[in-house]
């Protein structure tokens, strides 16, 4: 930074501010969007030996919107996240990068931005990186034979989850106030719990995929992760809407920033799991849920034991997910450099692509309707957000992928239900196991609500005061 920026304030208090936090600083001229964007990648070169956040940074592109942003706001003109360095995963398309998603071989750079991208561009924000995934997007860590292992960095022996990982690990380490990530099976959740982030995977439709009009047969949201909640809506703001060709409009809510105090909520606290799901939860999460749970009445909201029954809600999302990586996997030529789990996925879902994938879709409003009759009784549903804590690096490396699967759904079984139905849902911080490991807490929402879970998150970090912990 600058005489001019380093004098401000701590380097490690502008890190993490928070986006909210930089924004007024660089609202009150205490510091440039370019010293912003200068610190993020300073950070983000010393933390990736140790680390490795990202797959790719883009520094000269960075500073060149950092430069241009700090023109923009010399004349008075006003953005979202004017100057604010972000994060985007490895599995959307960045003009002029590749997007191997996890995979290695030659692939070409995109010719143009995303939808995402391009509304992160307009809200003035500086992208400085792609994020590390594992291959497709498989599993809940992050790591892959082609880019390395990204590291937690509460704990560097153990991963941040998956597969968005790498945005995770990012905001972790205050690299960047905010990272995009992508949750077909709980990708952003999952990272969010075990980093002690907040991470929101939208109603489907909210945020456009495009150019993936069906992204994953209609099971991938695209979600920011952040350290506060208010932080999480005005990126959650940032980045909502459609794309002329998108499927689908998304439902209209208005904007969730500034976030709306709930009314007094009924809240179905569940650790039941899907059909032929492990059930057993580590013991130190299942307190931390349930303190939640009492936080909440608290607050004044009731809590009542009640499970949600998600029937065969299991096999509806294995065609659509295995489908989705055969699918994906086309544009890859060489394959050799893919794990053999990944190649038995493609397999699988090659296999599937018939009419069990067609069967998967067309069970979907019948189990909405199964499910939602949850809401009936209640607002909003607590569960755990993983049924484990993080677990070491490389501690699935070499596995077949049917020993990864199943060690998979016993860790993390609470989340995929809701990317069957399309609903919103949150991962909040639930506090840290004895080996100080970080635990979340999984909000569940009713079809398009994603105000009530926001709203209940931001209770809950106003009682918790999250974000004063840091790793």
């Amino acid at each position: 930074m600058s005489e001019r920026g380093a004098t401000a304030k701590d380097a490690d208090e502008i890190a993490f501010a928070g986006v909210r936090g930089q924004l007024e600083l660089l609202t009150r001229g205490e510091v440039s969007a370019v010293e912003l964007t200068e610190l993020a990648l300073r950070r983000a070169e010393e933390l990736q030996p140790r680390l490795r956040p990202f797959r790719v940074l883009t520094a000269e592109r960075a500073l060149c919107d950092a430069e241009r942003a700090d023109q923009l706001r010399a004349k008075g003109h006003r953005a979202p996240l004017l100057g604010v360095p972000v994060a985007v995963k490895d599995d959307v398309d960045l003009a002029g990068e590749t997007t191997p998603f996890g995979c290695g071989g030659e692939l070409r750079p995109a010719e143009s931005d995303c939808e995402l991208v391009r509304r992160l561009r307009g809200a003035g924000a500086v992208i400085i990186g792609k994020t590390m995934t594992p291959e497709v997007g498989l599993w809940p860590f992050s790591e892959s034979p082609a880019f390395g292992v990204t590291r937690n960095p509460w704990n560097p022996d153990h991963t941040p989850g998956g597969s968005s990982g790498g945005s995770a690990a990012a905001v972790a380490a205050g690299i960047v106030a905010v990272a995009f990530g992508s949750d077909g099976a709980g990708s952003v959740r999952i990272p969010a719990a075990w980093c002690n982030l907040v991470g929101v995977k939208p109603q489907r439709g909210r945020v456009s995929t495009w150019p993936d009009v069906d992204c994953f047969y209609g099971l991938v949201s695209y979600g920011p992760l952040a350290r506060s909640t208010a932080d999480a809506a005005l990126a959650l703001d940032a980045i909502a809407g459609a794309h002329p060709q998108d499927r689908e409009p998304p439902p209209d809510a208005g904007p969730f920033s500034p976030v709306r105090e709930p009314r007094a909520l009924r809240v179905a606290l569940s650790f039941a799991t899907p059909f032929g799901v492990s059930d057993r939860v580590d013991p130190q999460i299942r307190a931390a849920v349930e303190r939640i749970g009492r936080r909440l009445e608290e607050l004044g909201h009731e809590v009542i034991e009640l499970d949600p029954d998600y029937g065969l809600v299991g096999p509806a999302l294995v065609p659509r997910g295995n489908a989705a990586v055969h699918r994906w996997l086309e544009r890859v030529g060489d394959r050799s450099w893919l794990e053999p789990r990944t190649r038995v996925a493609a397999q699988i879902g090659r296999a599937l692509s018939g009419w069990p994938l067609s069967l998967s879709r067309r069970a979907e409003p019948a189990l909405r309707r199964r499910i939602g009759r949850v809401f009936d009784r209640a607002d909003v549903v607590l569960t755990p957000t993983t049924a484990k804590l993080p677990p070491r690096v490389r501690a699935l490396a070499g596995r077949s992928w049917w020993e990864t699967a199943n060690a998979v759904s016993a860790m993390c079984p609470f989340t995929f239900a809701w990317n069957v139905t399309g609903w919103p849902a949150i991962s909040v911080p639930a506090g840290f196991s004895r080996e100080r490991l970080p635990i979340g807490a999984q909000l569940l929402g009713r079809e398009g609500d994603e105000h009530t879970l926001l709203g209940l998150a931001a209770q809950l970090e106003a009682l918790e005061g999250w974000t004063r912990t840091l790793p």
